[in-house]
């Protein structure tokens, strides 16, 4: 499992505001399901030189986390580096480890300038001597990352540097080549401003670089249904299928999936396995679960489904389990009679049982949290039936369902606190509907990554990165004056 800390946003939703109790709940709850594995990124690369009380805090935890880990679990566990990003250490020394975004205090490194790489090296080194303990190190090749037209032979040289460094930490870690969307996709990515997925070929000539120096040991991880199976059937035994996305998108505002995609994902392995990832991991539990089940060859009916939830909190299952299915259907009715079951069991003595981990110590919270998801849902879905009952017109009634909307939208993310992209493709239909002006940037034009605005392609993608960091206040604070304007104007009279 990989444990993204990039957002910064509430606990327990955001894993960088765990506490060491949080995460041996946490791995004790996978553990149980079947994890064998983590995949930790601990933001390295936003933390400054000299680093702050909170950065050095933060490096110890995770120190910790890493022994907990191989004592307690038995798990292995790695940590993520991007290739070539390092701090704006004055910049990034005005924030906290907790508070400081991902964007905007970063320097993408040209690794054909010695002197640069050389001392971004230099102070990963130091970062890393507290954490090598971990099994290895996972090297992305993009997002973030890359270089403006910087080649695969610059690539594999980055990917050795590490090698090296690593085996002066400590002999035997592993180094993976995380390819996502290949090297040169991200070169080509900061050159013209418009992205693309690297070609088979680009990633399998990647490899065929990194194979002649000899970075033992290593391997490959890789989506099994992007280039994974291709690079599996040439490189036996090298290959960690890395199904992203499966369990959870990221950048995601927290909602719980269910569905066959995480099982799918877990079911598609590699010769060295199969890794999963999530982003706010105390609200994905039934993907976190059916992946699981995938790779280990096991059932994820219904049943299987109201048997883990009633491990979760006894006796609940069946109520948790209806409350999973109605929130990914457009059923506003059964919506609400699923969120008023599971009010009246928030109200009751919950006695946690198995996966209690999984909780974070609050059945309660847990509970609360499926209640304003599906109340969300339902209000979502009654606008979008309001409308349609109009018949292109905004009536009084799809008026105070948007009000309605806008309200449950606001109590969710009060909760978790999340301020990144937001893409939920049935509020976007609904959205669309509205005669407004205020909701066009978010619903119109291209991919996000493509939306900043500079003189160059650097700054227009600077620009595009910084903004998403603060999408969803920003659309939350839009639907508010749309919604001002519609009354203003006398919609909704009818």
């Amino acid at each position: 499992m990989y444990i993204h800390q990039g957002w910064s946003y509430n606990h327990p939703y955001a894993a960088r505001t765990w506490t060491l109790e949080n995460w041996q709940q946490y791995l004790g709850g996978i553990s149980a399901l079947g994890y064998n594995s983590i995949l930790i990124w601990p933001m390295l690369e936003t933390m400054p030189n000299p680093m702050t009380p909170s950065d050095s805090a933060h490096v110890d935890r995770m120190r910790a986390v890493i022994d907990l880990a191989h004592r307690k679990f038995k798990m292995k566990t790695f940590v993520v580096l991007c290739a070539n990003i390092g701090p704006k250490s004055e910049l990034a020394s005005t924030y906290s480890y907790e508070d400081r975004p991902l964007y905007g205090i970063d320097e993408y490194i040209d690794p054909a300038d010695p002197v640069k790489l050389g001392k971004l090296m230099a102070w990963r080194e130091e970062l890393l001597k507290p954490l090598k303990a971990a099994d290895g190190i996972f090297i992305i090749d993009s997002d973030p990352g890359g270089y403006p037209n910087s080649t695969n032979p610059e690539f594999a040289y980055l990917l050795t540097a590490h090698r090296r460094m690593l085996d002066r930490l400590r002999p035997g870690i592993e180094i993976y080549y995380w390819a996502w969307t290949g090297w040169e996709s991200y070169g080509r990515f900061h050159a013209t401003g418009h992205f693309s997925m690297g070609t088979q070929e680009e990633i399998q000539d990647a490899l065929s670089l990194i194979e002649k120096q000899r970075p033992e040991p290593w391997g490959v991880a890789t989506h099994w249904l992007g280039y994974g199976a291709q690079v599996d059937a040439e490189m036996k035994d090298r290959v960690l299928a890395y199904n992203y996305g499966a369990i959870e998108a990221d950048p995601a505002f927290p909602f719980t999936l269910f569905g066959p995609a995480a099982y799918e994902g877990g079911m598609n392995t590699g010769s060295r396995g199969v890794f999963g990832n999530a982003l706010t991991h105390c609200v994905q539990l039934p993907n976190t679960f059916a992946f699981a089940r995938g790779a280990l060859g096991l059932t994820a009916e219904r049943g299987d489904y109201i048997a883990f939830a009633d491990q979760l909190i006894e006796g609940a299952g069946e109520s948790i389990v209806e409350g999973w299915e109605a929130l990914q259907g457009p059923d506003a009715v059964r919506m609400k009679a699923a969120a008023m079951k599971l009010i009246n069991l928030s109200k009751s003595d919950l006695k946690t049982g198995k996966f209690r981990g999984l909780l974070f110590g609050d059945p309660k919270r847990f509970v609360d949290d499926l209640i304003g998801q599906l109340q969300m849902a339902a209000a979502l879905f009654t606008l979008k039936r309001t409308l349609g009952d109009g018949e292109g017109m905004v009536t009084k009634t799809s008026v105070a369902a948007f009000s309605a909307f806008i309200t449950a939208v606001e109590d969710w993310h009060d909760r978790h606190g999340y301020n990144s992209y937001w893409f939920w493709p049935p509020m976007t239909e609904t959205l669309t509907r509205l005669p407004t002006d205020r909701l066009k940037p978010f619903l119109e034009g291209g991919p996000w990554w493509e939306d900043g605005v500079g003189d160059t392609p650097g700054e227009r993608i600077g620009d595009a990165y910084e903004k998403i960091q603060t999408y969803t206040p920003r659309l939350i604070a839009a639907m508010k004056s749309a919604l001002d304007d519609l009354r203003m104007q006398g919609q909704g009279n009818k």
